[in-house]
């Protein structure tokens, strides 16, 4: 029991033995709340504090209780998969056609980077203008994003166990270390390049009518590409998916920063497009570099952060064997507890990242 705040008293999760489950904790753990947090659960959601009533509740309180909250709304989930009568065949099906649709999802948006990046080689070719060959590197970024979390996708649902006996968890750090390598080295030769433009003073040869017109049209092309897609993932419940979608509206904005500088060095001023090649390759560079540096927070960013940081945590956490976060661990004891009631007690449970996955050890007397 711990005093926080005005003197209130937190009411600590209730300690589960194996004759307990959710059910049964449920009715004793409401009955010890403080009265004004008892007053705020929703009563048609036991397991959910009514927004409209804890305005008088400190923020501290009321997050403390909100953890404790999801903490008995994941043995739901727990009682959901042991119980015999807890298994819901129609929400299985509705989980297999969400999984269908963020594959495809994942696969059209691979697709289509791969075809839109075919037409701005060739596009990066006809018009010689670096701006645009920075957007280039900028979809070799995506494909190369996608292709690694698609590839490693693959590589987990066909293991041959007597090949692999811990299966192939650890591809995707290998793939992150040849990305990291490959993306510094082209994002800092397109900036090399530009800068020497620059520096040179030499304005590029004007690009023909036809050349312009090419451009336009495969660059407006893949902006629109891009758009649909955002449009078509971004109502995925799906965190990658979702990060797909908001790097395809980036997409949106790199294509037409490239095409402007483009157009607008060739019709203008032509260190307008150096100047544009530079904004885009710094940006491409600075978002992987501090990818490395920062904390495992993987899924507070949005966008082409989130991929990458998402990679970067992968590859760290993967090899070094990250302790997964307290909430898994009391999921997981409570599903040692659920699992037969021969368990007397148990005495540890150890989990740390195994790849994509975690690693669980655990230790109980029956």
């Amino acid at each position: 029991m711990g005093e926080i705040g005005d003197g209130e008293v937190r009411a600590p999760l209730l300690g589960v033995t194996r004759r307990n489950s959710v059910n049964t904790m449920r009715g004793d753990f409401v009955a010890r709340l403080p009265e004004k947090v008892r007053a705020a659960v929703d009563p048609e959601r036991l397991f959910q504090l009514d927004g409209s009533r804890t305005k008088g509740i400190d923020e501290g309180v009321k997050e403390y209780y909100e953890r404790q909250f999801a903490t008995l709304r994941s043995f739901e989930e727990v009682d959901s998969i042991c119980l015999p009568d807890g298994v819901d065949t129609d929400q299985k099906d509705l989980d297999r056609a969400e999984l269908a649709q963020n594959e495809f999802a994942m696969k059209l948006s691979n697709y289509a980077n791969i075809v839109l990046l075919a037409l701005k080689i060739y596009a990066t070719i006809r018009s010689e203008s670096i701006a645009i060959a920075a957007s280039t590197l900028d979809s070799l970024l995506d494909l190369m994003a996608g292709g690694i979390l698609w590839f490693t996708h693959l590589s987990m649902k066909n293991i041959n166990i007597y090949k692999y006996p811990i299966g192939k968890l650890r591809v995707q750090p290998v793939g992150i270390i040849i990305f990291a390598a490959v993306m510094a080295t082209l994002g800092f030769q397109v900036l090399v390049q530009a800068l020497e433009q620059l520096i040179a003073d030499e304005p590029t040869e004007k690009m023909s009518l036809t050349q312009l017109v090419w451009l336009c049209t495969i660059m407006l092309t893949a902006t629109v590409v891009k758009l649909a897609l955002w449009l078509y993932c971004r109502s995925s419940g799906d965190k990658i998916v979702r990060a797909y979608a908001k790097d395809h509206y980036f997409d949106v904005v790199t294509n037409v920063v490239g095409l402007a500088a483009a157009v607008l060095g060739d019709m203008f001023y032509w260190w307008i497009d150096p100047a544009g090649a530079i904004i885009l390759a710094v940006y491409t560079i600075s978002n992987w570099s501090t990818t490395v540096w920062e904390n495992a927070d993987a899924f507070l960013i949005s966008g082409r952060a989130l991929i990458l940081r998402y990679l970067m945590v992968l590859f760290y956490v993967s090899l070094v064997g990250q302790s997964a976060p307290p909430e898994m661990l009391q999921k997981l004891t409570y599903l040692v507890i659920r699992h037969n009631p021969e368990i007397k007690r148990v005495d540890t449970v150890r989990a740390y990242t195994f790849g994509v996955l975690h690693f669980v050890e655990v230790s109980f007397m029956l």
